[in-house]
């Protein structure tokens, strides 16, 4: 037999039950957010009928979503094509729908290629950039406001046009997620010579490559007996075991962080994604 008090703390339990689903039914379902909701309708309507509605292609215009070199530019890229057009393409510029749509539309593009643009990670920027100038040797090949090496790209505004998952990607696998040009070059010279480094200049006759020590070497291609271009990355594939996940989530917030610092100063910078309505 339970006591009179057991019996007031089961009843006690049940209303409590009771008024939490009562609360949760009486709460409005979420509803999406507006600015979602305004870039579907925006890329419906101009986008949709020769892309398709997926983004993945149709009669008229080539996939969107899932194409890895339209997936790689960066969201100022995508915003600037969409305003002026590709010339001799037929695809036209939207520019009359003025700047905060035409965002709109690459926000939600951004969201059928399967890449969230608002992930916040748990990192300490502070941690990943003693990570960067420090243990994961990042600065050996790249430059953040004016610190760094110079074979790799510099990174001062890289994270203000790429997520958290595109930054995070390029460091886990960056055979997969780095695109040719941004690979190392490779060339044999008739001799015997080999060198490796990052393509500077490759025209009809010649190539001129920058090593890791900092030198340019220049070629004729005459002189050359084989040319690998853009075929593996020079940055280490090993990030995945030699950092764990709290590093990499440091270093990408450092990425992210410094890359919108340095947006807010930069004119030039703004200027590709903040032009004023025409």
């Amino acid at each position: 037999m339970m006591s009179r008090w057991q019996m007031i703390s089961i009843q006690c339990l049940l209303l409590g039950l009771v008024s939490i689903t009562n609360l949760r039914a009486q709460q409005p379902a979420s509803t999406p957010n507006a600015a979602d909701v305004q870039g579907s309708m925006l890329f419906a309507s101009n986008c949709g009928s020769c892309h398709g509605a997926d983004g993945r292609g149709g009669e008229h215009a080539p996939d969107i979503a899932t194409a890895h070199d339209v997936q790689q530019l960066a969201d100022s890229d995508l915003i600037a094509i969409a305003k002026d057009g590709i010339p001799g393409t037929g695809m036209p510029g939207f520019g009359s729908l003025g700047q905060e749509k035409l965002t709109a539309i690459v926000r939600y593009l951004r969201n059928l290629q399967g890449r969230r643009t608002d992930i916040k990670l748990s990192g300490n920027p502070k941690g990943g950039e003693a990570l960067f100038f420090g243990g994961a040797r990042c600065a050996k090949c790249h430059m953040v406001n004016g610190k760094g090496g110079f074979i790799g790209g510099d990174l001062s505004l890289y994270g203000a046009d790429e997520s958290a998952d595109q930054i995070r990607g390029v460091i886990l696998d960056p055979e997969k997620n780095l695109p040719p040009q941004k690979k190392a070059t490779t060339v044999v010279t008739q001799t015997g010579q080999k060198f490796t480094g990052m393509l500077k200049v490759d025209d009809n006759f010649s190539v001129s490559i920058q090593t890791m020590d900092g030198d340019f070497h220049f070629f004729q291609k005459s002189q050359l007996t084989h040319i690998d271009l853009g075929s593996h990355s020079l940055m280490p594939v090993n990030y995945g075991s030699m950092l764990n996940d709290k590093q990499i989530n440091d270093l990408v917030s450092y990425l992210l962080h410094v890359g919108s610092e340095n947006s807010k100063r930069s004119p030039t910078h703004s200027s590709k994604s903040d032009d004023d309505d025409e």
